[in-house]
Order: C-alpha cells, then sequence, then structure tokens
C-alpha cells in the first residue's frame, strides 16, 4: 500500500516538473534580449548574416514549439543543453556548481527545522520569560531582511572579531589534510548558514509553539493526564507528536524557498553555489543555462516534498494511503 502510494506521488512530482519546464521555457523565451545580438556584440560583429548565423547555430531561428519539443527530448535523453556563453555542457557547469548549494541549503534547513521546533517547545512549555525570549528572538529575525543579517555577521564576526571567513567556501591559501579541508569549509559555511536559517528557524519556532498550544486543550490531553502520565510524558509522547505535524508540513513546502533563498545569500558570501551560477545567467540572457538550473532545483524541491510526505505518513499513519 506504501509502495502504490509513493508511486503515485513519484508520478505527479514528474508531471509537476514537466509543467514547470514548460512554463519556464516559454516564460524566458518571450523574455526580454536576444541572446544572438549579445553575442554578436561581445565578439565585435553586428551584421545581420552574423547575428543569423548564430540564431541558426543554436536553433534559436526555429519556432517556439519546435524549441519546446526538441528541448524536452533532450531533457527525456539527460541532456541539459549548452551554454552560449561558457561554451560548455549545462549539465558540467551545473555539477560543478550544485554540491554547494546543496551543502548550504541542506544545513540552513536542518539547523531552521531542529531549532525552531526545540524553541517552540520551550515556549510553549515553559512559558514566561522562555516564552517572551523565543517571541522576541522570532520577530525580530522575520522581520529582518536576510542581506541586512548577513552583511551584519560580515562586519561584526569577519571584520570586527576576525572569528569567521567572510566570503567564498574554501580559504585562498592551500589547506591540506582531509580533516583541515573539511573544517575548513565549515568554517566558511557558518555565517551563509546562520543567514539563511535564522529567518525560517522564526518561522517555524512561532508555528511550533502555536500548534502544542492548540492541541493542549485536547480530551486526548486529558485522558493521557487522567491515566497518570507525567507531564513530561504528556508532553513528550502525546502532545509533541500531533503538533510537530504541521512544522513539518511547512518545512516541506519552505524547502524549495530556502534553495531560492540561497540565491541571495550565495551573492553576499560570494558562496560558489548554483545561485550564483543562475544569477550570472540571467544577466548573461543564458537561457539553457538558467533552463537546466530551474530543471534541476524544481526536481529537487519535488523530491524534497515526496519525501516530507513519506515521513508525514511515518509520524501520523492517518494522513497516508486509503485503506
Amino acid at each position: 500500500m506504501r509502495l502504490r502510494y509513493l508511486l503515485r506521488r513519484l508520478a505527479g512530482g514528474l508531471l509537476v516538473v514537466l509543467l514547470v519546464i514548460v512554463f519556464c521555457f516559454v516564460i524566458l523565451r518571450l523574455a526580454p534580449g536576444d541572446p544572438a545580438m549579445i553575442m554578436a556584440g561581445e565578439s565585435g560583429a553586428s551584421d545581420e548574416q552574423f547575428i543569423a548565423d548564430i540564431r541558426r547555430s543554436y536553433g534559436l531561428d526555429q519556432p517556439l514549439p519546435v524549441q519546446l519539443a526538441k528541448y524536452l527530448g533532450n531533457v527525456l535523453q539527460f541532456d541539459l543543453g549548452f551554454s552560449y556563453r561558457q561554451k560548455r555542457p549545462n549539465a558540467e557547469l551545473i555539477a560543478e556548481r550544485l554540491p554547494a548549494t546543496l551543502l548550504l541549503a541542506a544545513s540552513a534547513f536542518v539547523l531552521s527545522l531542529a531549532l525552531g521546533i526545540v524553541l517552540g517547545y520551550l515556549a510553549a512549555r515553559f512559558r514566561g520569560l522562555a516564552d517572551a525570549a523565543v517571541s522576541i528572538f522570532s520577530l525580530a529575525f522575520y522581520a529582518t531582511p536576510i542581506f541586512w543579517i548577513g552583511l551584519m555577521g560580515i562586519l561584526v564576526f569577519s571584520v570586527q572579531l576576525e572569528w569567521l571567513p567572510a566570503f567564498g567556501m574554501r580559504s585562498i591559501l592551500p589547506v591540506t589534510g582531509g580533516w583541515a579541508k573539511a573544517a575548513d569549509v565549515a568554517r566558511h559555511l557558518i555565517l551563509p548558514t546562520l543567514t539563511l536559517g535564522l529567518f525560517y528557524t522564526a518561522i517555524y519556532a512561532r508555528l511550533m509553539r502555536a500548534s502544542l498550544l492548540e492541541v493542549r486543550p485536547l480530551d486526548f490531553v486529558a485522558t493521557a493526564r487522567a491515566k497518570g502520565a507525567s507531564i513530561g510524558r504528556v508532553w513528550r509522547r502525546h502532545m509533541f507528536r500531533n503538533a510537530v505535524l504541521p512544522v513539518l508540513t511547512m518545512a516541506g513546502v519552505q524547502a524549495g524557498q530556502i534553495v531560492g533563498g540561497s540565491i541571495l545569500v550565495e551573492t553576499v558570501f560570494a558562496w560558489p553555489g548554483i545561485g550564483r551560477l543562475a544569477f550570472e545567467a540571467v544577466f548573461q540572457r543564458d537561457y539553457n543555462l538558467l533552463l537546466g538550473i530551474f530543471l534541476v532545483t524544481s526536481t529537487a524541491v519535488v523530491a524534497i516534498n515526496i519525501a516530507t510526505d513519506f515521513i508525514y505518513t511515518l509520524v501520523d499513519p492517518r494522513t497516508g494511503p486509503a485503506r
């Protein structure tokens, strides 16, 4: 039964990815800016024949439905096309940058989800000072722009205190040894992860607190107390399990936003991820590369959502497939 449910969700995910590809392809082709004219201008030749040759060589002179059909056919063969500007296959360019983005997004996601759940639990359980502190923390980081947090982090921890590196993923000077390299990447990862994760931590903390307070007066909690369960066991075993479901749902939906939000953070911290690659592709009118990035990120988001739904069914079997 669960396998059938998972296969049905995978089929739905493939349909979503297909719709995203078609939508992004049409939007990008209708966007202002002619990549053929840009390439011709940069090469120093702007005559009509040269521009027409560029369009013909990259298939830009063909009707939009023909270009879309060819692109979908190439995608089915795992061919993401060729970058006009960087003269390299898009798959290679994305594969080089994708691990950095996944590392940053996964670190921010785990940090925000774990910290948000813990803070929300503490705020609802102990109220008073703990509740006020979590509320102030949540409001402050929810209302503060992500880029400002990043810039202030660089100013305080990199410029003033010199504790953490400000830019990049690795030190300029070569680092030898596996553990030394991992520690070097971890030091560079701290500020971008905090910058990207604190905003979502605030959301999850508020949601977890509200969810716990919502289930506290319900009948099953009173029943557990009437059976003699301790306060701690009621909170951990009964209330937490029910209250965490909305947080997991929100986290699954926002996983895609974290990947999208990494574009801004990667720009601020010069993090060599797929976000900066997309930023460069937009300004260079590199449509094929941009489409490849959209395809990879949308597939990752759909996969995360399917995994979240599956975990959801494990936490609460009532949300699983109908029996």
